[in-house]
């Protein structure tokens, strides 16, 4: 007669995470979602730009899955809602955001909130050593919108802002009588 075996603490203790695993619905495979939206989810996370909406919006690819993403604190011209007429500075605004971030890797860090009411990631976006959404204030391409609870560089975009205003740098000479 064999004697019988019993399990090991390693084999009890995988065969719980995998039954925990399955419980939770968990298969590792959840997209950027589910990567970026958890309340104790990651501060920032790395993305694939695959294109710019406009000056202020972009779309990327965060784990294979497609995201859209507003910039956090900054509101450029508009230059891309359908049917209405393209705003003074929009499409500059938009070119810039393109020259910056276009086809780049970029770091996304978030604030307080992870998503606007529709559904778009809210992010400070970094590309190339450069924080984007600052870049486009400093240089005149955006004014700045703060919306609490997501307002950790608020002070820097306010100043930002000044500085382009007394300046006359861009829409601040073109835009602002």
């Amino acid at each position: 007669m064999r004697p019988r075996h019993t399990p090991g603490l390693g084999a009890i203790l995988l065969l719980v995470a995998v039954v925990a695993l399955l419980v939770s619905g968990e298969d590792g495979c959840g997209g950027a979602e589910e990567a970026v939206d958890r309340a104790e989810g990651p501060r920032s996370v790395t993305a694939e730009v695959l294109r710019v909406v406009d000056g202020d919006t972009i779309e990327v690819s965060i784990e294979g899955a497609t995201e859209d993403v507003r910039y956090i604190g900054v509101d450029t011209p508009e230059s891309a809602i359908p049917g209405e007429a393209v705003e003074c500075f929009g499409r500059r605004a938009s070119a810039l955001n393109e020259r910056l971030v276009s086809g780049r890797t970029v770091r996304l860090r978030f604030d307080s909130e992870r998503r606007d009411r529709y559904g778009r990631l809210l992010a400070y976006v970094h590309a190339r050593g450069r924080f984007v959404n600052a870049e486009l204030v400093r240089r005149g391409f955006a004014r700045t919108l703060t919306i609490p609870p997501n307002d950790a560089h608020a002070p820097l975009f306010a100043r930002l802002e000044r500085a382009a205003g007394r300046a006359g740098r861009g829409l601040w000479d073109v835009c602002v009588s």
